[in-house]
């Protein structure tokens, strides 16, 4: 079974802790504003500082103590967003990872992480996405390679098809990575079949949805139960 199970585009409390009891042991906010998962953020006198409509942690304590007793950990999607939001959102919402889904350079992530640690948030990681479709695609994650903690690899920008397993076969780079790309219930087998050591995690998102930022924690719930099954 894969070490991680991340669940993306989340954004409603309660909804988060359904799905951090069903298993998952990350999650993900979109901080993309194009996305229909959308975490947004309320302009204050104060600064900035989460929704309440959205996610709010001092109205949501609870959902905060969830999380550290679970060990379960936040990660933000941005895309070539300014650096300066994203670490303003690293600390408003205590996210333990930045995803990154644009064309953000290694240049970049450096100074980011510079930016973050350890003044910031100590040892915060970074994941980078890369958009596979063939063979030839690996090749993107070359000039990375020291600069992220993990690849996310997925099937195209909006992630709206499946991934291709075989592919994987492919890739010789050093770097640990979650799989992404419409992964179902129906994928149980075939997660249970790949043999990449570096694979360490994969992202449910839309799937498992019953509306945009809402997930069906029933369905999580026993998709997780079928591949612990399947690995025993």
């Amino acid at each position: 079974m894969p070490q991680i199970i991340k669940v993306c585009g989340m954004r409603e409390a309660q909804n988060i802790s359904s799905v951090v009891y069903s298993g998952a042991n990350m999650i993900g906010l979109n901080f993309i504003p194009n996305s229909p998962r959308y975490v947004t953020q309320l302009s204050t006198h104060a600064g900035i500082i989460p929704d309440v409509g959205s996610l709010d942690y001092r109205k949501k304590t609870n959902l905060a103590q969830l999380l550290a007793e679970k060990q379960v950990r936040l990660c933000g999607i941005f895309k070539d967003d300014m650096p300066q939001t994203i670490v303003t959102r690293v600390v408003n919402f205590h996210l333990d990872i930045v995803q990154l889904h644009g064309s953000e350079s290694p240049i970049m992530m450096d100074n980011l992480r510079s930016s973050l640690d350890p003044d910031i948030h100590p040892g915060i990681q970074l994941m980078k996405t890369i958009t596979i479709v063939s063979k030839a695609d690996f090749a993107q994650c070359k000039p990375y390679e020291g600069h992220t903690d993990y690849f996310l690899f997925n099937t195209k920008a909006d992630n709206t098809e499946r991934f291709d397993w075989h592919l994987l076969k492919a890739y010789k780079g050093k770097t640990p990575f979650l799989l992404s790309g419409e992964i179902s219930e129906r994928d149980v087998e075939a997660i249970q079949a790949i043999q990449h050591p570096l694979c360490i995690g994969i992202d449910l998102d839309s799937q498992f949805e019953t509306a945009p930022a809402l997930k069906d924690t029933a369905k999580i719930k026993h998709f997780i139960a079928q591949l612990r099954k399947a690995e025993v």
